[in-house]
């Protein structure tokens, strides 16, 4: 008989409150309640102790009263925040690397770097696939460059090539893709006039231009504050936004006079901010044209056994240097001023990324996990930022940066009724990244329940099998009603 009870009672646990007073009307009853944890929201700067009821995708009850739910998710001791945004992430249609971020707290990872100009196609293959993450792209300028034959790196395009670019890249926006993204010091030869086209064309379709701005002693310019400067005149010329990438790597030796010029920019209406990522090198192929003779002047001065091998691990040196640039590589450089990346961190219009992905066990640490570096280390051992800081800079902040090109942003990075359910759950006391140099490989520890779109994907720390409730991010004409 007792058994019977009991199996009677068992359905309704979900409708009692935790704190044992009548639950509320059976209307109002969701799908999932995380109850009981610290909700941190830099959109409102809401930091106390609240239940958030989630009905569907989307949180309808954010309160000190009871909720009733069919789950409940018990948070008591732990912060509830927005999902993280992942603004510079190099993301792929197959769920590894996407359990990466998913560990690591984000449920929004956007290729703002810059994708193929097939964009239909490449929203396609993460939908065949089914994502754990929300995912979206920019077209790249070198991929537009190459779509039109301007295949000589070191070479501005012709009029024909940079007239066929335009068509490119308005194209490839139309489709969907979210921004264009520039990695200049990749193609060197890129004229003046050609980045301003591109800018044009973002300016126009309201989109945003991603730029990883040239690094001093490639083909233009002679120091760093002249590149920097380029994103910001071309900004100010065509009227788009514009953001300056990794900008702890980017602006090396010149950190304080390029936030003074990105804050000067703002004052005089200049749409620019910046991102990094915080850690101390950085990563690419070492085939490409930033190790062209004077990369070490470049990096500010560095050597060769300050470049690793990503596959090994192995140190180069001089003959090494020059046999896997000609083989082609993945590397990391070591080369970035603790006290610069720390200067641009702590800069109110500086927001934070990976720019890093893990694909078949290797990368550089930042892929696995960026975010709870900046939580773990960063801010709970360090002290250099609050958590609301912190947290400002992965969600709030980057999701606004999208807003305008796709407007369903605006329901995420941040928790308030109607907003999507992206919602990461985490121990302040215990998280931290634990991918190093040599073993990035690493899942982040301290994320306990991570929700995309009202869909549990980590459950105490662990993966739920079979879900892929991700959703496309779009341009606003190519994506459906937020």
């Amino acid at each position: 008989m007792l058994r019977t009870r009991l199996s009677q009672l068992l359905p309704l646990a979900g409708l009692i409150s935790i704190c044992g007073v009548s639950p509320l009307a059976a209307q109002d009853r969701g799908d999932i309640a995380v109850v009981g944890g610290r909700v941190v929201d830099p959109a409102s700067g809401t930091d106390r102790v609240q239940n958030v009821l989630i009905r569907g995708d989307r949180i309808v009850a954010i309160t000190n009263e009871p909720v009733t739910a069919n789950r409940v998710i018990d948070a008591s001791g732990l912060v509830v925040a927005p999902g993280f945004v992942d603004v510079l992430a190099r993301i792929r249609p197959d769920q590894e690397p996407q359990r990466y971020k998913i560990k690591d707290g984000a449920t929004t990872v956007v290729s703002m770097h810059g994708g193929p100009v097939d964009i239909p196609g490449w929203y396609a293959a993460f939908q065949a696939e089914g994502s754990l993450v929300n995912y979206g792209t920019t077209v790249g300028h070198p991929d537009i460059r190459e779509a039109a034959a301007a295949t000589d790196l070191y070479a501005p395009a012709s009029r024909p090539q940079l007239a066929r670019m335009r068509e490119i890249a308005a194209q490839a926006i139309e489709s969907g893709a979210v921004g264009i993204g520039f990695g200049i010091n990749y193609t060197p030869g890129a004229s003046y006039e050609e980045i301003i086209a591109m800018f044009d064309v973002a300016a126009q379709h309201d989109v945003p231009a991603h730029v990883h701005s040239r690094y001093k002693g490639s083909v233009f310019p002679e120091t760093i504050v002249q590149s920097v400067q380029e994103v910001i005149a071309a900004a100010a010329i065509t009227g788009a936004s514009a953001q300056v990438v990794h900008l702890a790597s980017s602006a090396i030796g010149s950190m304080d006079v390029s936030l003074e010029m990105i804050e000067g920019a703002r004052r005089n209406g200049i749409d620019v901010m910046a991102d990094i990522h915080p850690y101390l090198a950085n990563s690419t192929r070492l085939e490409s044209a930033l190790y062209d003779p004077g990369w070490q002047e470049r990096f500010g001065g560095v050597t060769y056994d300050s470049i690793m091998l990503v596959e090994s691990g192995e140190r180069l040196n001089e003959e090494t240097f020059h046999y896997w640039r000609e083989q082609g590589a993945t590397i990391i450089t070591f080369f970035i001023p603790k006290q610069e990346m720390l200067m641009a961190l702590k800069h109110p219009f500086v927001m934070v990324a990976s720019d890093g992905v893990i694909v078949d066990g290797l990368g550089h640490p930042r892929g696995a996990g960026t975010f709870a570096h900046l939580l773990g280390q960063l801010t709970r051992e360090e002290g250099h930022l609050t958590l609301m800081e912190a947290l400002r800079k992965i969600t709030v902040m980057p999701a606004q940066r999208l807003e305008r090109a796709v407007p369903s942003m605006r329901y995420r990075g941040r928790l308030s009724v109607g907003a999507y359910a992206d919602i990461t759950v985490f121990d302040p006391n215990t998280i931290i990244d634990r991918a190093t140099y040599l073993d990035s490989a690493q899942y982040s520890e301290g994320v306990h329940y991570v929700l995309v779109n009202g869909t549990v994907v980590l459950d105490r720390g662990e993966f739920v099998q079979g879900v892929a409730p991700g959703q496309a991010v779009r341009r606003a004409s190519s994506e459906g009603r937020p």
